[in-house]
């Protein structure tokens, strides 16, 4: 063995003993990730499920229906509730008719105006008509049962 063979051996280990520190390191930061991590049985939040009063006249005359669709069922899993509602009304009566309806103050309440599309049956051109939406945001942990039929 050569004097250049020894010089590259002892490059190697040297190298080598380079990577085993570095995943000795990497190992102890995953341990000390895994320490730090709650488990998934500490995070478990507990869902309070409301559902409708019936005879509230007030909200039944704001209310006009929930809205069922992809969008808003996203939304609720973070406690954002879409219903369709009177063009006259504002965020005042709609969060009113939510807490007299499901006994919950809501936190935020945002309306939408929605323009009515353009429709065409034959020769007849027609427009539906223009409607009001709000997206009413609950408090975390309160869930509102709005699927019973669907």
């Amino acid at each position: 063995m050569g004097w250049k063979d020894k010089i590259k051996f002892w490059r190697k280990s040297e190298k080598e003993e380079k990577k085993v520190k570095e995943e000795k390191k990497v190992a102890e930061v995953k341990e000390e990730k895994k320490e730090s991590r709650p488990s998934k049985k500490e995070t478990k939040v507990e869902y309070k499920v409301l559902k409708a009063k019936a005879g509230s006249k007030f909200a039944g005359k704001i209310l006009v229906r929930p809205l069922i669709t992809e969008k808003t069922a996203r939304l609720t899993s973070e406690g954002k509730y879409g219903f369709e509602v009177v063009p006259q009304t504002n965020k005042v009566e709609v969060a009113k008719a939510i807490y007299e309806l499901y006994g919950e103050k809501p936190l935020s309440v945002n309306i939408i105006k929605v323009r009515g599309k353009k429709v065409r049956y034959g020769r007849i051109e027609g427009k539906r008509k223009n409607w009001k939406k709000a997206i009413v945001t609950l408090k975390p942990g309160v869930k509102l049962e709005l699927f019973e039929g669907v």
